[in-house]
């Protein structure tokens, strides 16, 4: 079968070409009933789109250059309260150590016991032979001194009036305490 299309002949007829007729220019009138919108409109409108990119933009930054300027007031904030947590959280270490209680405790009235007693919460038992104070400063002198503490003034020599109100708390009763004394639950 290919070899049947090998010998057929193509002869392809061929048309002479004509070029088309030269047409002659003419003026085309506008529609009547269209107008034509002016060019200022467009450039009007340009104008305008161009103004309010610009006030856009300028809105957007000046809100911008606002949230910097309060960040940055916040962060001064910032530092400045963690200073101040930091100086009020080394007073409470310097009153809360053992020398400044002992001296608080001693300023009160209060006396170290030579022989201390324990209570076991779990069954209550008392261990250790309990005997009353004798008032020596036995426990004040085994402590080790604390530099921190050197100028400050205990809480008894303070004058009453520190609070700022002027009131004193009376405790009437004593916290009720149901079934005992409450035990830690320990793992």
């Amino acid at each position: 079968m290919s070899d049947n299309l090998a010998r057929v002949s193509l002869s392809i007829e061929r048309e002479p070409y004509e070029a088309p007729a030269r047409r002659g220019f003419r003026l085309v009138s506008a529609a009547p009933n269209r107008r034509t919108r002016p060019r200022i409109f467009y450039a009007l409108t340009a104008v305008a789109g161009m103004a309010a990119i610009i006030v856009a933009q300028l809105l957007l930054s000046v809100g911008i250059s606002q949230g910097a300027y309060e960040i940055s007031s916040l962060q001064s904030s910032q530092s400045e309260l963690g200073r101040t947590a930091a100086s009020v959280s080394e007073d409470l270490v310097r009153v809360s150590s053992p020398q400044s209680l002992a001296t608080n405790a001693e300023g009160l009235g209060m006396v170290s016991n030579s022989n201390p007693v324990y209570l076991r919460l779990s069954d209550g038992a008392v261990l250790g032979a309990p005997a009353s104070a004798s008032g020596s400063q036995a426990g004040a002198a085994s402590l080790v001194p604390n530099s921190l503490l050197a100028g400050s003034t205990p809480l008894s020599a303070l004058p009453e009036d520190t609070t700022g109100t002027g009131e004193t708390l009376a405790i009437t009763s004593a916290p009720v305490v149901p079934a005992g004394l409450a035990a830690p639950t320990t793992r």
